[in-house]
């Protein structure tokens, strides 16, 4: 009887006791934290046949007087930090920044890419809002991270509308458990070709002059997407489409002397894309297509005017496995013309390009992707009204992950 009087009077502390134990253990925001990354080590040079070819929105390492170069050198700090709230930091270790006297450009400063905050609005987060500077929801090839993409840079006719792919802005994203953890598992986790958890239905606004850079008028960019994978057999298939509206301002910097351009400096910068994609299983493709408008160069009025733009891609690759190694031979050919309103005079282009490459997971802290690039692009700002260079190269690229 005194045994069971003894417990019944502890029990209360022993409960106590085993709270506070379980408070104790329980996590710190900072312990919930990750760190990961990834840099790509690059040669362009290899049976190069034209070293003035060149593109500035791809990788600058390309033609004449260029060498060895990281292309990217990611470091990403992340966690769910609260059951409500995801945080994401993500550092690029090798950017370039210009000197504008000669455009020379000096490497390996370290510059921001991604600092958001998903808030989730229920117990499951399948309702969120995102706050900071993230990747605009406009383009599956934007969205897909460059170490999952198979092409060595991004199309240029989705990549024109983001450069960068980031923006500051708010966005409202909805997407089910069941999706997510389709991605989750799926695509992203089990190494297909997946671009994550941007919503099924995501609809936000931001400041739309490009990535770590103020507002300069007093128009918001407006997104809005919707997309939907499913599984069609044992394929995942997910069609898409997006749209994106906004004024884009240019700055003194980006006009040469002498060029007209409208008074208040600011164009309409407006786009629709729809696009499909299917993970490699073991066949898969991507393709996507824009239509819109932008500030551009016309070389008829030597002014840059509201110019009409379209262009697209199409990707196709097969997944081999061998062992613990995985090869992914891939082709893409793209086509583009419009302008890209963040280089000089909102240069106006007109491109076709093909791409033939092949990608070995070697291990999974190790790529190597080697690809073979035929290209024709043509630009006209008021400098070089007919730039005109065609040309082929076989590129090298070591991507290393960790």
């Amino acid at each position: 009887m005194k045994k069971i009087i003894c417990l019944w009077i502890l029990f209360p502390s022993l409960c106590l006791m085993a709270q506070n134990t379980t408070k104790s253990e329980e996590k710190k925001w900072y312990e919930k934290m990750r760190l990961s990354g990834y840099a790509q080590f690059r040669y362009n040079r290899l049976f190069e046949t034209n070293p003035d070819l060149k593109c500035e929105q791809c990788d600058r390492a390309w033609g004449d007087n260029n060498g060895f170069s990281f292309r990217r050198a990611r470091l990403q700090y992340q966690g769910q930090v609260h059951e409500r709230l995801f945080a994401y930091i993500q550092f690029d270790y090798s950017a370039g920044v210009r000197v504008k006297a000669d455009n020379s450009e000096n490497i390996h400063y370290v510059q921001l890419r991604d600092a958001y905050f998903d808030w989730g609005l229920d117990a499951k987060n399948e309702f969120r809002i995102r706050a900071g500077q993230s990747k605009v929801p406009f383009g599956f090839e934007n969205m897909q991270s460059s170490s999952n993409r198979l092409p060595m840079d991004r199309a240029d006719a989705l990549n024109s509308a983001a450069p960068n792919e980031r923006d500051f802005g708010v966005f409202f994203m909805w997407t089910p458990e069941k999706i997510r953890k389709l991605q989750r598992d799926t695509l992203t986790n089990s190494g297909w070709k997946g671009y994550g958890d941007y919503g099924v239905f995501t609809v936000g606004v931001y400041n739309g002059q490009a990535t770590n850079k103020p507002e300069l008028n007093n128009s918001l960019h407006s997104v809005i997407k919707l997309s939907y994978p499913f599984k069609l057999g044992n394929q995942i298939i997910e069609p898409g489409i997006m749209a994106y509206k906004g004024q884009y301002t240019l700055t003194g910097d980006q006009i040469s002397s002498g060029v007209g351009y409208l008074e208040n400096k600011r164009y309409q910068d407006q786009r629709v894309a729809i696009g499909i994609v299917a993970q490699p299983k073991p066949i898969g493709y991507m393709a996507e297509y824009t239509r819109g408008s932008s500030p551009g160069y016309s070389i008829l009025q030597d002014s840059i005017m509201n110019m009409p733009l379209e262009g697209g891609y199409a990707t196709i690759c097969y997944r081999m496995q061998w062992k613990d190694k995985i090869f992914i031979p891939f082709a893409r050919t793209q086509y583009y013309k419009g302008a890209k309103k963040v280089e000089r005079d909102a240069r106006y282009y007109r491109l076709n390009e093909y791409e033939f490459g092949l990608e070995c997971l070697l291990f999974k802290n190790l790529e190597l992707t080697g690809s073979y690039v035929i290209s024709h692009r043509r630009y006209s700002d008021h400098s070089t009204p007919e730039y005109n260079e065609k040309g082929k190269l076989f590129r090298l690229q070591l991507q290393f992950n960790y």
